[in-house]
């Protein structure tokens, strides 16, 4: 999270606003948090162009129930969903939406690769016997993206994952018909998720069997307070959107996080210590995965850097390597510094 925006939750979190009360003390039902929340997806609207037929709610559970939360309230026709396989939280999705009782078909996977390239729509996929088609928009274990210009076509209906490069990048919400984010990587704290979903889709929707929890249009009649809400997680939320409309929104958002990503590129790809093994088209502005080749050289090696103040560079147990997250709130300047450890550590091997 931006500095600032931890600055400002320790000033105002004994007394916020004068209401005498922290922000964890004050009621999901009380005036001052209706004011938070709705500042928070108005602010949220801003700086995604969000049109006024799409929905926006505020949820718990993380991207992970979204898995189920989606299906089971936007696969009720067909009862099919297609993925696009791309990494760890599309398969993920894959078997939640199964498990749920829907059917699920992998149109392609990259597994085979590595995850180190997309995968691709088949030529012959016939939209219309799915209710729609699940994409992660970047993979955060793997380092590949769908970026705004590659994204996969389909005459069918769209449903992204943005959880780890929301607001990183611009899309299109219109290109969608439905997205959600879980909150800890660009929009504040864990404790809070995000589905942006198009209004006329959910109301074409046979929901018998599904528990009132789990209908998205529960939440929407209540503003996202149909039960209690994770108030502190939307303030801080509320926060950080004010913060990224503060530097620029997302387009600067985008100009800083190419510049990041743009520099430990450069310096990977003409490095003969490491490799950057996500084929360029399909590489990450926001997780940048990369290598020395060598599993036990890289565990030393992500060692050294904690203990030289870069924290959280080990790659994902799953893939092992290296793994730096570049999310908005981190500086150019942690990037220099990342580069210049792994100049180091390059010279004196």
């Amino acid at each position: 999270m931006p500095e600032e925006v931890i600055t400002t939750i320790k000033r105002e979190f004994e007394n916020n606003e004068r209401s005498h009360m922290s922000i964890i003390e004050i009621s999901h039902r009380s005036k001052k948090f209706q004011h938070i929340i709705t500042s928070a997806e108005q602010k949220l609207r801003q700086l995604m162009q969000i049109p006024d037929d799409y929905a926006v709610v505020f949820l718990q559970g993380g991207g992970s129930m979204q898995f189920e939360m989606m299906p089971l309230n936007l696969a009720t026709k067909q009862r099919n969903i297609a993925v696009l396989d791309s990494g760890n939280f599309s398969k993920k999705a894959e078997e939640a939406a199964r498990q749920v009782g829907k059917n699920t078909a992998i149109l392609d996977s990259t597994k085979d690769q590595h995850y180190q390239k997309l995968p691709v729509v088949p030529s012959n996929f016939n939209a219309s016997v799915f209710d729609y088609l699940h994409i992660v928009t970047n993979s955060t274990i793997e380092g590949a993206a769908f970026h705004q210009n590659n994204l996969p076509q389909t005459t069918g209906r769209l449903i992204a994952d943005m959880s780890s490069n929301i607001l990183a990048e611009p899309y299109n919400i219109s290109d969608f018909d439905a997205v959600f984010a879980g909150g800890q990587k660009n929009l504040g704290p864990a404790g809070v998720t995000v589905a942006i979903i198009k209004k006329d889709w959910l109301a074409d929707q046979d929901l018998t069997g599904v528990g009132p929890m789990m209908r998205y249009q529960n939440h929407i009649d209540k503003q996202s307070m149909y039960n209690t809400s994770p108030v502190f997680s939307i303030y801080a939320l509320d926060l950080v959107l004010a913060w990224v409309l503060d530097q620029g929104g997302v387009t600067e958002m985008y100009r800083r996080n190419l510049e990041k990503s743009g520099k430990l590129y450069a310096y990977l790809d003409q490095s003969n210590f490491y490799t950057a093994p996500v084929e360029k088209s399909a590489r990450s502005i926001t997780n940048i995965v990369f290598t020395t080749g060598d599993i036990q050289r890289d565990k030393v090696i992500a060692q050294q850097a904690e203990a030289a103040g870069l924290f959280n560079l080990a790659g994902h147990r799953s893939v092992g390597g290296f793994r730096a997250s570049l999310y908005n709130a981190q500086p150019t300047d942690a990037v220099d510094a990342l580069i210049a450890f792994l100049q180091k550590v390059e010279q004196n091997a």
